[in-house]
């Protein structure tokens, strides 16, 4: 005859504490887009971290970020609609994702509204994680403990190609499997030349990706699409407009080389009609610009179904929970950048990145953080 199950009061959120936190770059780094003159060189990475404590004394860390602008507006906002959430059960995630997004829906469900609060979600997800003593994989579901990783930060344009098949050296000595370079220069013949070097030095069996950011039209898309088959990319990452669905179609059906995009889209919709239409083999999409872990896990349902190859865009620190959980093949973005951050680091090797054994997201801020802190408010009884 089994036990009676002890009955647990529930639990209540009693207070979240706000952090704009200003990372900066050992260099800065530019990609196409800085190439057409849409965006400047990136200097640093902005983070939105969020700390809940409840009641019973548990706690989760979670993180959104943006890149070039829109970290007081992230903060702002966030600061703006988390007293709905003082008081709350931490266990009701969904509900409670739906209860802040609509707290600030007069500025929309999508962009910075859903990228702010993407930081209180992962945060629940950690609480729960933590509490239930798990990983956030495993309490998701984990379909395998190593995920395959590949680096991008070593692949920016403004480095040679003889620092880009230095950096490439470090990061597989490292154990990572794969490497991604930006293309997009004006001169389409120098990002050939440059790719044709590095797949030289590499040589087949490496996977080799490139990434375009979105900078070129559908004539010259195809046009570069075909040329790069002889290399035998892994895939080739945002070649058009992130909206321009009909387009990626298109160019999908006319090329060997898998064809992926994602990350610049900030709702479940937005990805999902991707998915609809199979315009992509591949889905890039980001937690925290989609909103967090809430709407991510709605998006992966969907892939599923489709059978859709996955690599999620940046912040390994999460993402690789939830690669971990999704069926079908996966891939990590491997970033340093985040790194100074936090206290622990991912473990590497074979060309895998390793799911973190520790509660939750396994994560805790490193005491430098403080000097990067921009901003904080703690929100407790006093502010609902």
């Amino acid at each position: 005859m089994s036990k009676p199950v002890a009955v647990t009061p529930s639990d209540r959120i009693r207070s979240i504490k706000l952090s704009s936190v200003n990372v900066p770059l050992n260099m800065a780094v530019s990609d196409a887009k800085v190439l057409t003159g849409r965006q400047k060189a990136l200097k640093d990475v902005a983070l939105l971290f969020a700390e809940i404590e409840t009641e019973q004394g548990y706690s989760g860390l979670g993180f959104t970020y943006t890149l070039r602008t829109g970290a007081p507006a992230q903060f702002a906002h966030a600061k703006e609609v988390a007293p709905v959430l003082i008081g709350e059960d931490p266990n009701d995630i969904s509900r409670l994702w739906d209860k802040v997004v609509w707290a600030g829906a007069s500025v929309g469900r999508s962009g910075v509204a859903t990228q702010a609060i993407a930081s209180m979600d992962t945060a629940l997800w950690d609480l729960k994680a933590k509490r239930a003593g798990l990983p956030l994989a495993k309490l998701l579901g984990a379909h395998r403990n190593e995920v395959r990783c590949y680096n991008t930060s070593g692949g920016y344009l403004q480095a040679s190609v003889e620092e880009i098949v230095d950096k490439s050296a470090q990061s597989l000595a490292r154990g990572i499997g794969g490497i991604k370079m930006k293309v997009g220069h004006p001169d389409r013949k120098l990002d050939l030349q440059r790719v044709e070097q590095v797949r030289k030095h590499l040589g087949d069996q490496v996977p080799l990706m490139v990434d375009a950011n979105q900078q070129w039209d559908r004539t010259t898309a195809l046009r570069m699409g075909k040329a790069l088959e002889q290399y035998e990319l892994q895939w080739i990452e945002e070649p058009l407009d992130a909206y321009d669905i009909e387009g990626h179609g298109a160019l999908s059906a006319q090329l060997i080389t898998p064809i992926g995009t994602g990350e610049m889209l900030t709702s479940v919709n937005e990805v999902a009609d991707y998915i609809k239409t199979g315009a992509v083999d591949l889905l890039m999409h980001d937690a925290p610009r989609i909103g967090g872990i809430t709407p991510f896990l709605k998006i992966a349902a969907l892939a599923e179904n489709r059978g859709l190859m996955m690599a999620p865009h940046f912040v390994m620190e999460i993402h690789i929970h939830l690669a971990a959980a999704y069926p079908h093949e996966t891939w990590v973005e491997h970033f340093e950048w985040l790194e100074p951050v936090f206290n622990e680091r991912v473990e590497i090797a074979d060309g895998h990145m390793r799911v973190p054994q520790r509660p939750g997201l396994g994560l805790t801020l490193h005491e430098r953080s403080a000097g990067w802190t921009v901003a904080q408010v703690t929100i407790d009884r006093r502010d609902v």
